[in-house]
């Protein structure tokens, strides 16, 4: 028996970590009555944070996706995948460095502002590290590089494991499709900085200052934001809209907290 109203859901909600895509959005198509919906958290004293698994925009053109449609966030209130690489990258190379990305421009831009440069196929000689993310301009020749350089040694980091992406169109290989043709060709299983890995989620939690027992993590597939919500001790919310279904999710072990249709449903 699940709980699929939040109006039930104890102790009181004082945050939201949302997922974007399948929660928000298929690609650009907007999920629901997303300004009704965040006025309604806003009304109801509810902070919330976004955290994406997503690696190809920036913060502030999530920002303007979220304007378009009528949703006015602050910065402090997205998270993304990059926001976590660009973490483990500082912790482990404080004096920063070369990093070679198969990815766009979310990560790279992160990587950018925080002081590291970007290497190129053929230009790798003083590459750090290697990072892949989603890359819907990928190549023969980026794998190689790629490939070649995480045979050296070098760091290997993904931004997320989400092997699909969910489209109007329906699902379409995402980053970690990627990931598992270079984990065949190099033999090496890449760290994750996205769901579920901990940091994106431990830094969500850290903007929104909200206790992790009444901070419900909401997202559209278990093995990412459901696993990475209860990994961190946060109750979690399954929404249909997006890849896991209701099946999927009553047979999920450890039970997720909430099963709702999408996120309009979870909230009336």
């Amino acid at each position: 028996m699940f709980i699929t109203k939040l109006s039930l859901f104890q102790p009181a909600l004082l945050g939201l970590i949302l997922d974007m895509d399948g929660v928000l959005w298929r690609d650009n198509t907007p999920i629901g009555n997303l300004p009704h919906i965040f006025d309604s958290l806003a009304t109801r004293g509810i902070r919330v944070v976004l955290a994406t698994n997503n690696s190809t925009k920036t913060v502030p053109q999530y920002l303007t996706k979220l304007n378009d449609i009528g949703v006015i966030l602050k910065p402090w209130q997205i998270v993304t995948s990059s926001s976590a690489v660009t973490e483990i990258l500082l912790k482990q190379f404080p004096n920063r460095g070369d990093v070679f990305i198969i990815g766009e421009e979310g990560v790279r831009q992160s990587l950018i502002e925080a002081g590291f440069g970007i290497s190129t196929v053929g230009e790798t000689s003083k590459s750090i590290a290697v990072v892949v993310g989603i890359d819907r301009e990928i190549n023969f020749s980026k794998l190689k590089e790629a490939t070649l350089l995480i045979r050296r040694g070098l760091p290997f980091i993904g931004t997320n494991p989400d092997l699909t992406f969910p489209t109007p169109e329906g699902l379409v290989p995402g980053a970690g499709s990627f990931l598992a043709l270079l984990t065949s060709a190099t033999g090496v299983t890449p760290k994750i900085a996205g769901k579920p890995a901990p940091e994106i989620l431990e830094l969500a939690l850290k903007r929104l200052d909200t206790p992790r027992t009444q901070t419900l993590v909401v997202g559209d597939r278990l093995e990412t934001d459901i696993a990475g919500g209860q990994a961190i001790g946060c109750p979690t919310a399954l929404v249909l809209s997006g890849v896991s279904t209701r099946e999927m999710g009553e047979a999920w072990n450890p039970k997720v907290d909430l099963i709702a249709d999408d996120l309009e449903s979870l909230l009336a």
